[in-house]
């Protein structure tokens, strides 16, 4: 089987140690004679694979006591409805940092609820995208919370500042950067993100919140977003996506083993920068995104020429280079880079763009 490089940005690459260990259990889970989705998920073997995920995204992201970690369904999306339902205590004004196409979804969705001003950062400048720095975020003082996107995966933007807003409630959709670098949980009150980009396949959605902040306010809230149930119920009021709760639980262990976020950050800033500098060597391939808002997870960039781009997805599909093709709102090419792609992936992906340069440019 020729190797495969898949820079689709969700649901995306995972670990190949990852893939091996579940081939091998796939059908004797743990001895059991069973696969891990056939065991009940009120067992005591299942229990304990969850106790150990918990456990081991504590270890990794240093999160403390007093945060609760909840393992749910519904995706980023869910939360978008969750978290207003869950947090407004009558109070109707919000904030919603609109750096991009996700963050604009979570503010258009928490319409339905409360009275969110959106707050546009994204700016333009000499042909160069960027957002504004937190000191620039025109906050409303009596706001409830701030929401807010640490990364784009459309846009290819980040935000690497952590949040220090005094007496303000932080929420952050950490959905396609969690687990890449090292944050401080402290500096947020609920962080969520959804699993099949850095954590592990489609079907799970992980929230780190304040455990004071947990306490739902809608009569009308479906109990299946209703934090409190999903705490009370250890995340299993209803039947959980065992199989991606197993998965994800695989990954942390994988992500202890390369030595935790310290030196996966380290990995994905050389991966990250080795791409944007063959970009900006060329003037065939263009990134218009300010240096300090670059993403490390989602590096778009375009031709010189729009009319090879299908050229140039055809040509790099065959090497297997797969699903390189941008969003359809932003059009050209999109490599998503999580914690999974290997940095043999990038110098292979390289290669190829300076072959195609030197043969179509």
């Amino acid at each position: 089987m020729n190797i495969v490089y898949n820079f689709s940005a969700g649901p995306a690459m995972m670990p190949q140690d990852v893939m091996l260990k579940a081939r091998e259990e796939f059908q004797n889970w743990n001895q059991s004679g069973s696969s891990i989705m056939e065991i009940s998920h009120r067992s005591e073997e299942f229990i304990q694979v969850a106790a150990e995920a918990e456990q081991d995204l504590r270890d990794l992201l240093n999160i403390p006591d007093d945060f609760k970690v909840l393992f749910c369904q519904g995706g980023a999306r869910g939360q978008f409805s969750a978290i207003p339902m869950n947090l407004l205590n009558g109070a109707r004004k919000t904030d919603y940092i609109n750096s991009g196409y996700w963050s604009y979804c979570a503010y258009i969705e928490a319409k339905k609820y409360c009275t969110p001003s959106e707050i546009c950062i994204k700016k333009q400048c000499d042909e160069k995208i960027f957002l504004l720095p937190m000191s620039q975020w025109n906050i409303n003082q009596n706001s409830a919370y701030i929401h807010y996107c640490p990364n784009e995966t459309i846009d290819g933007l980040s935000i690497y500042e952590e949040p220090v807003f005094e007496k303000k409630v932080i929420i952050a959709d950490f959905s396609s950067c969690i687990l890449s670098r090292v944050i401080n949980v402290n500096n947020y009150d609920l962080i969520y993100a959804g699993a099949q980009k850095n954590i592990g396949p489609a079907g799970i959605t992980i929230i780190i919140i304040k455990e004071k902040m947990i306490r739902c306010f809608s009569k009308i809230s479906p109990s299946i977003l209703d934090y409190k149930t999903i705490l009370i119920h250890q995340s299993m009021f209803n039947t959980p996506p065992t199989f991606s709760w197993y998965l994800s639980g695989l990954v942390f262990k994988w992500l202890k083993k390369q030595g935790g976020l310290k030196n996966i950050e380290k990995l994905n800033k050389k991966k990250s920068d080795l791409l944007y500098k063959k970009i900006d060597e060329s003037d065939f391939y263009i990134n218009n995104i300010n240096d300090i808002n670059r993403s490390m997870m989602n590096v778009v960039f375009y031709l010189k020429y729009p009319q090879l781009n299908h050229i140039f997805l055809e040509e790099a599909d065959k090497l297997g280079l797969k699903y390189l093709k941008g969003h359809r709102i932003v059009g050209g090419m999109r490599a998503s880079i999580y914690n999974a792609m290997p940095l043999t992936g990038i110098k292979t992906l390289i290669k190829f763009m300076s072959y195609f340069e030197n043969r179509y440019g």
